[in-house]
């Protein structure tokens, strides 16, 4: 059997705040099981091959950058320890 679902008496059964909100799993499978709403295609949104080329550049280029920041900080503590902790 499956358990009841409380009845309250002063629940008249309209909506205090609406938590359907767009953009999660419910609020998709609603408007899919509807099929009320169009699906929207956005246009312009694609990337040009130069385009991804310069975000693939910069990605790099922060990269090396955050690993090059790591390196000196390693190698700055190492000549740390061996001139001037260790002596």
């Amino acid at each position: 059997m499956k358990p009841q679902p409380k009845q309250y008496s002063d629940d008249d059964g309209r909506v205090i705040c609406n938590m359907d909100l767009e953009g999660m799993r419910e609020h998709d499978k609603i408007v899919r099981r509807d099929k009320s709403a169009p699906h929207k295609v956005v246009q312009g949104t694609q990337m040009t091959r130069s385009e991804s080329r310069l975000y693939i550049w910069y990605s790099v280029l922060a990269g090396l950058l955050i690993v090059s920041v790591f390196s000196v900080t390693w190698v700055l503590f190492i000549l740390f320890c061996t001139k001037i902790w260790f002596r």
